[in-house]
């Protein structure tokens, strides 16, 4: 009767740990728009080597909206794109990005 209450135990314990683990993968915060500390909106600089998060480009259920600016990128989702002294480096990838984007013409940020 022991062994089977210290079995459940056992099991019980090392499932929550999985899942307080899980829980602690890097998210965007809403509220900050920022993913892992990086801001979301800014100066943009698209790298081929050492960036900061890595995306995806997708159509549907994207992880925020962009919208590209020419000035003033202030708002959640709006990116201007610069050559040097970026706020953020980003990598498009195909496999395994940080996050989704999806380019919009308007309205852009966290849906």
């Amino acid at each position: 009767m022991n062994t089977s209450i210290f079995y459940i135990t056992t099991i019980h314990f090392l499932f929550t740990m999985n899942f307080s683990l899980a829980q602690t993968e890097d998210q965007i915060n809403k509220k900050e728009c920022t993913y892992n500390g990086f801001t979301l909106h800014g100066k943009i600089q698209f790298v081929e080597s050492f960036p900061d998060i890595t995306i995806k480009v997708e159509e549907s259920f994207p992880d925020i909206e962009v919208k590209i600016v020419d000035s003033f990128p202030d708002e959640c989702g709006e990116w201007q794109i610069v050559d040097s002294f970026p706020d953020l480096k980003v990598k498009i990838v195909e496999s395994f990005p940080d996050i989704k984007i999806k380019f919009v013409e308007s309205f852009p940020g966290i849906p």
